[in-house]
C-alpha cells in the first residue's frame, strides 16, 4: 500500500500515475485501486477489478464508512503483465479519467475534491511513478537539458478552449524549429513541419479521430535516432524524418494556441 499525503489550492488539479499489473498476481489478488481520501473518507474510489473471467472498473464514494451506489464500465485499459498510465483530471464539476491519454470515464464529485489531502494506492499493481502538476500557462515555454535523444519523450495534455481551434508545439535550437507539430481542431488535421534558415519547409499532413472540446486531448512525441514517432490520443498520426540532426542542440519546448493545458513532461 502506498500514501501520498499533498495540499490542494487550485480547482484543476492533474494526477498521472505509471504502473504495472503483474500477470502472476492476477492469480492471488483480483484488483487494485486508486483511492482520493480526505481522512478516513474516500472521495473518489478508482477500483479496477478482474473476478471470474470479468474485467471492469468500479467509481464511488465512502462517507463516514457508508459507500455510495458503484458506477461501474465493464471494460479494464489496464492489460496484464504491460505498463499503463493512469490520469486524473480534476475540473470544477468531475474527475476526467484517462488511460495512457484516452479518455476513460468521468465521474461527477459526490464530495468537494479541496477536502482531499492524500491518495492512496494499492493491490495488484506495481507503480513505477506518481506525479502532481497544477495547470501550466499558455504559451508555455520550458528550457530543457541534455537535448533530444533516442527514447526522449515528450507528453502534451489538454483541452482546447471554447471556440478555439489550433495547438501548435514547437521543439527548438538557438536559430530555428527542429521540430513543429500543429493540431487542427476544426480540420481534425495535424501537421509536422520544420523551420530552418528563416523560413518553413515542406509541412507533412495526416488526418486523425474526431477531436472532441469536452474530452482531454493528449500529443506524446517520441524521438528515435532517425524520426520522431508523433501520438495523438494514442493513434499515431506521423513518423517524421529528423531534418535537424544535431538533436544535443535542441534545448526549448514551447506549446502555444487556443488550449488549456492540464500536463506537460518534461
Amino acid at each position: 500500500m502506498h500514501l501520498f499525503v499533498f495540499v490542494i489550492n487550485y480547482i484543476f488539479f492533474y494526477l498521472t500515475c505509471t504502473a504495472f499489473v503483474p500477470l502472476l498476481s492476477i492469480r492471488v489478488f483480483s484488483r487494485f485501486q486508486v483511492d482520493l481520501m480526505h481522512g478516513s473518507d474516500i472521495v473518489l474510489h478508482f477500483n479496477p477489478r478482474y473476478e471470474g473471467g470479468s474485467e471492469y472498473v468500479v467509481h464511488n464514494t465512502c462517507h463516514y464508512g457508508h459507500w455510495g451506489s458503484e458506477e461501474r464500465k465493464y471494460e479494464t485499459p489496464f492489460p496484464r503483465a504491460q505498463t499503463f498510465a493512469l490520469q486524473i483530471l480534476v475540473t470544477q464539476e468531475t474527475y476526467k479519467i484517462s488511460t495512457n491519454g484516452k479518455p476513460f470515464f468521468e465521474y461527477k464529485h459526490r464530495m468537494p475534491f479541496s477536502h482531499v489531502d492524500s491518495i492512496c494506492i494499492g493491490g495488484m499493481v506495481e507503480l513505477s511513478l506518481v506525479a502532481f502538476q497544477y495547470p501550466a500557462m499558455v504559451p508555455y515555454k520550458r528550457i530543457f537539458c541534455g537535448g533530444v535523444h533516442p527514447g526522449k519523450i515528450f507528453i502534451i495534455q489538454g483541452f482546447f478552449n471554447p471556440g478555439g481551434n489550433r495547438m501548435e508545439i514547437s521543439l527548438r535550437h538557438k536559430t530555428g524549429i527542429a521540430f513543429h507539430c500543429s493540431v487542427c481542431f476544426d480540420e481534425n488535421v495535424v501537421e509536422c513541419n520544420s523551420y530552418e534558415d528563416g523560413k518553413w519547409e515542406n509541412g507533412e499532413k495526416s488526418q486523425v479521430a474526431l477531436l472532441k472540446r469536452e474530452e482531454p486531448m493528449q500529443v506524446t512525441i517520441f524521438s528515435s535516432c532517425d524520426h520522431y514517432k508523433v501520438f495523438v490520443n494514442g493513434e499515431q498520426t506521423h513518423t517524421y524524418s529528423h531534418r535537424f540532426t544535431k538533436l544535443e542542440e535542441i534545448d526549448v519546448l514551447e506549446v502555444s494556441g487556443d488550449v488549456e493545458l492540464t500536463f506537460v513532461q518534461p
